[in-house]
């Protein structure tokens, strides 16, 4: 099992989301440095790798936002799923900003945990069970930027009861 381990976390792509993800989870610990630098760690990984995989890509800060938020709509088409973000992504955010202001295990940073782990929950559930695809960080690490901003505008256009109303529409049989 070990050896195993070993393995897969000599993978850079493999071991720099594990960074990340373990940086999240070490927040739920009260570990706030550790979780900023395990974060921190991830996140610069998969920037690179990113870059690696885009030799092409030449501009400045601007055009790589532009770039990490059309990949991010691009992985998010499902309406459940687009629902479960408006809804989860807030509770992380909000979530992760209580686990980091407040004294570990007091009761506020501990309705911040709940919050954070739902929020999480309601993502990995709607990629999972509808868009059937892999959280888009993993891909692209502006995604842990991008998903808040995008939610926000989506809000902006119609809030969650357009998104409700979209998600509940019968899908069209594909056609032949």
């Amino acid at each position: 099992m070990l050896n195993k381990l070993m393995r897969v976390m000599q993978e850079e792509k493999t071991r720099d989301v594990a960074f990340a993800v373990g940086g999240m989870g070490a927040m739920l610990t009260g570990s706030k440095l550790v979780s900023l630098g395990l974060f921190a760690k991830g996140f610069q990984g998969l920037e690179k790798q990113w870059r690696e995989r885009h030799p092409e890509f030449t501009g400045g800060w601007k055009e790589r936002w532009k770039a990490a938020a059309e990949f991010y709509e691009s992985t998010h088409q499902n309406p459940a799923n687009r629902v479960l973000h408006m809804v989860g992504i807030p509770m992380i955010v909000g979530g992760a900003v209580g686990l980091l202001a407040t004294p570990a295990f007091s009761p506020p940073w501990l309705l911040s945990a709940g919050s954070f782990a739902a929020g999480w929950a309601l993502n990995i559930a709607g990629h999972t069970a509808f868009e059937r695809n892999a959280p888009a960080f993993a891909e692209d690490p502006l995604s842990f930027v991008a998903g808040p901003v995008w939610d926000l505008q989506q809000l902006r256009k119609g809030g969650l009861k357009a998104a409700f109303r979209k998600a509940a529409e019968p899908t069209a049989p594909a056609s032949a």
